[in-house]
């Protein structure tokens, strides 16, 4: 068995990880793997907290982006046969952040699904949520494609705490997934949240055909950043009917530990969230995900479109991990 070194200082807040060393830490032996991501997870987040979120999804359907994982694409609408639901009432998502509130969630996190969104009633509707959430003394998150400087600076303004942009994947992988959208876009859009002084929410999707190398990739462009993303989801693919992915075979599970211990320890100052495909994990890998160190899951029944896991569950789940959850 390999030897790995646990000292914690050589994951220091590094902004220049080469993909070949990130890769190097994920394919290690798992045992060793693990020891080391907690030994860095312990040393950086004290305390044995997890980070509840909330998801909904305001705005559903007719997005013009492209991207073959997800069923909100107007390209793909026929075949899902999902349907199309505009902006949210105000006062309805504010009934459901103070639901989510009352569950026990810390971070209500609203996701629109557009390409980019557009100044106008619509966004006015957003900054008034962010308002709304902001008053029930909850963080706010949103996630509404592409921003612009002064967009970005509107919803500081309004008190957000965190915009979730996701890469979803590694640079040269990207165009199998999307073609509406370049990754320079998603680079663009981290840089003008974090700008306005904006936490930035930000990972990907493992189980779409990519390498091993593309998820070190991806974790590499993530660490490239100063600082680090506040908040990294690590996501699961869940195959949809009717989307380009919806026939693809699910990964062994343990790869989604790979990639949480490998992202805790390249990106030490993270909040590694546990997020999309937590439904169809079993008990035992969202144990081995938490000692690998997630600090932090998407909570509630509903993660936009797909199910997630009951919050009783997530609860008696974290609890039997010797951990409590950061109301």
């Amino acid at each position: 068995m390999n030897e790995i070194s646990v000292d914690t200082k050589i994951n220091e807040h590094r902004t220049n990880w080469s993909a070949s060393e990130i890769e190097e830490i994920m394919r290690s032996p798992l045992i060793d793997l693990i020891y080391r991501a907690q030994t860095v997870h312990r040393a950086y987040h004290p305390g044995g907290k997890v980070q509840l979120s909330s998801l909904l999804s305001i705005k559903t359907g007719g997005c013009k982006e492209d991207c073959k994982y997800c069923s909100q694409s107007a390209y793909h609408a026929k075949k899902t046969g999902l349907k199309y639901e505009p902006l949210m009432d105000v006062d309805l998502v504010l009934e459901k952040a103070r639901e989510a509130k009352e569950a026990g969630a810390s971070r209500f996190c609203m996701g629109a699904a557009w390409r980019e969104i557009k100044e106008g009633q619509d966004f006015e509707a957003v900054l008034d949520m962010v308002r709304g959430v902001k008053k029930l003394e909850m963080d706010a998150c949103v996630t509404l494609g592409m921003v612009t400087s002064d967009q970005a600076a509107r919803l500081a303004e309004a008190g957000l705490d965190y915009y979730n942009h996701n890469l979803d994947t590694s640079p040269e992988f990207y165009s199998e997934v999307i073609t509406t959208r370049s990754y320079q876009d998603r680079l663009d859009t981290l840089s003008e949240v974090r700008d306005a002084g904006i936490s930035v929410c930000s990972g990907g999707i493992v189980g779409m055909g990519e390498t091993m190398h593309d998820r070190a990739r991806m974790l590499q462009i993530l660490a490239e950043m100063s600082p680090h993303p506040q908040s990294v989801p690590i996501n699961a693919l869940v195959p949809i009917e009717g989307t380009p992915l919806g026939d693809v075979e699910p990964i062994d599970p343990m790869e989604i530990v790979r990639m949480i211990a490998t992202a805790r320890i390249v990106l030490p100052t993270s909040d590694v969230r546990l997020s999309a495909g937590r439904h169809n994990m079993s008990r035992e890998i969202q144990m081995f995900c938490l000692m690998a160190g997630a600090n932090s899951i998407f909570y509630g029944e509903r993660l936009l479109t797909t199910d997630n896991t009951q919050t009783n569950a997530d609860m008696q789940l974290i609890a039997d991990a010797g951990l409590t959850a950061d109301h």
